[in-house]
């Protein structure tokens, strides 16, 4: 197992293909950067002479862009901060609430994390885009799925409001999942 001696910064981004794990060593006397995606190395830069500046890089399935971006804050003091497709970690994150839903339920002992992308309708569960069928019903459509031997389907219903816009419910086997807050 290696030492990481220099490590400065450590982040968990949720996308749709899972939660994934930024680890980020900088050594501020060899000017080393390196950036681990979960566990693995992404990028290494033994000497660097500017210990300022920034490495982009992909995550997950999807390879969405991400930079990391080193700025001095006084003396010999860094600071590190990340962005996901030009933005924030936190507008990241808060933009993930407006376009996506996440459930996550354990059927037959096997933990899942669903989620749906609702600008282009698509479901991923722990890492894989699934294959679905829509349907439209009565009042919404229905997006149909499996996990294993499980029928699900995501009912997609207008609330009425317009400023809550559609409401997701995840029902699998006849039960509704509640949503999870990641």
């Amino acid at each position: 197992i290696k030492k990481m001696t220099d490590l400065v910064a450590v982040w968990e981004v949720a996308l749709s293909d899972g939660v994934h794990k930024i680890e980020f060593e900088h050594g501020t006397t060899s000017g080393k950067r390196v950036v681990y995606v979960d566990g693995k190395e992404e990028i290494r830069k033994e000497w660097m002479f500017k210990l300022v500046g920034r490495e982009t890089f992909t995550v997950g399935a999807s390879k969405t862009k991400a930079a990391i971006n080193i700025d001095a804050v006084s003396g010999f003091a860094y600071e590190y901060t990340l962005e996901i497709n030009g933005k924030s970690l936190k507008k990241h994150m808060e933009n993930r609430l407006k376009t996506t839903n996440t459930w996550i339920l354990t059927l037959g002992g096997t933990d899942y994390r669903v989620v749906l992308e609702k600008d282009t309708m698509d479901v991923w569960c722990n890492g894989q885009k699934m294959e679905t069928a829509g349907e439209f019903v009565e009042d919404g459509t229905e997006t149909h799925f499996s996990l294993g031997d499980h029928s699900c389907y995501i009912k997609a219903v207008s609330s009425g409001k317009r400023k809550e816009g559609i409401i997701h419910t995840l029902i699998v086997d006849d039960r509704e999942i509640p949503e999870a807050v990641e």
